[in-house]
């Protein structure tokens, strides 16, 4: 018997090959859109799992898969966007956006001994940098989804009003909203190199507990916010002021002696992630807008860590795996849905 995937003489279908090869601008969309790659990676499954539904006469009958794929995966984002603002108020503590690895650990082929599917690789740019998705997310769903699709994705009004289910004259007042929203919230990032120059010097500060050094490279009016979702320790508020980050910084070297700091790429620009026996139990991000850090996010939530440790395991394991989870180690499930 011949299946989907399958022509009649057994080669792979010329058409699956098509359909597949969007699989990582559909990653790349909805993690945009939602801040989340496990939460991307179920969209992407659900619209192929819809695609694959149809009948090949009705697949036949659609002009642009590419299109299909795209506009069906942006309105199962805009329904969960719509549904995240519930689940956020019963989230324990802040909601901080799943971090991602540089993109030579997604070439490189393993990350903590697990193979990753090539197309998982997200596309690491000033669309995904952390002080970015975080003013995403105080905008409507409708905000969201239609400047990502336009200014980042470059899909005309017309096309993201066929998505939102908006004129294409009222998505363009959504975009330029958006728009108005980042220019408020977001300062000129400084250069790479003095990024880099700062992280390095905070880690090395943190290593030595020199809590002077710290203040000094944390602006006056910086911010610090932890996301522990529950799972394990975490200030459920976020921490302001640079004396009083520097504070809890070193109270946490003080607590968990055994720490290693790296110096690693997140979501595209220079940030530390922290290890305890090889297992990775936090994730920080920075935003440096001029000559200091201005801004800290601090993952700890397990389940937002999985890129970054994952154990071997089967990629198609039962979302409802248990998650052990304690300051000093846990074991990483695939995802659990929340």
């Amino acid at each position: 018997m011949t299946t989907q995937s399958e022509s009649g003489d057994g080669r792979l279908d010329p058409s699956l090959s098509a359909i597949m090869s969007e699989r990582r601008q559909l990653i790349n969309l909805a993690y945009r859109l939602l801040g989340s790659l496990a939460d991307a990676e179920d969209v992407v499954q659900e619209t192929y799992a819809r695609w694959y539904a149809m009948s090949r006469q009705q697949q036949e009958a659609i002009e642009s898969p590419g299109a299909w794929l795209t506009k069906v995966a942006s309105r199962i984002c805009l329904d969960l966007l719509g549904s995240a603002r519930a689940r956020r108020e019963s989230y324990v503590g802040e909601w901080v956006p799943e971090p991602l690895p540089d993109r030579t650990e997604w070439i490189s082929g393993r990350l903590g001994g697990a193979m990753v599917d090539p197309a998982d690789r997200v596309t690491l740019d000033e669309s995904v940098n952390m002080a970015f998705l975080v003013v995403l997310e105080s905008m409507t769903p409708a905000e969201r989804v239609a400047f990502i699709l336009h200014d980042v994705f470059r899909y005309s009004f017309a096309e993201v009003a066929e998505i939102v289910g908006r004129t294409p004259a009222a998505c363009r007042q959504l975009a330029s909203s958006a728009r108005r929203r980042i220019r408020a919230a977001q300062a000129p990032a400084a250069p790479t190199g003095r990024q880099a120059g700062l992280v390095g010097d905070f880690k090395r500060a943190w290593e030595a507990k020199d809590i002077e050094a710290l203040v000094g490279l944390l602006d006056p009016d910086a911010t610090m916010v932890a996301d522990g979702g529950g799972l394990v320790s975490a200030v459920l508020r976020p921490i302001e002021g640079g004396e009083q980050i520097a504070r809890y910084i070193i109270a946490i070297a003080d607590m968990a002696p055994n720490l290693t700091i790296l110096e690693r790429t997140v979501n595209g620009q220079p940030g530390l992630v922290a290890q305890h026996n090889g297992v990775t139990v936090t994730v920080a991000a920075f935003d440096v807008p001029g000559n200091r850090i201005k801004r800290i996010w601090a993952v700890r939530n397990p389940e937002k860590l999985w890129p970054w440790t994952v154990r071997p395991q089967h990629r198609d394991q039962p979302s409802s795996a248990a998650v052990e989870a304690t300051d000093s180690d846990y074991a990483v499930c695939r995802r659990r849905r929340r």
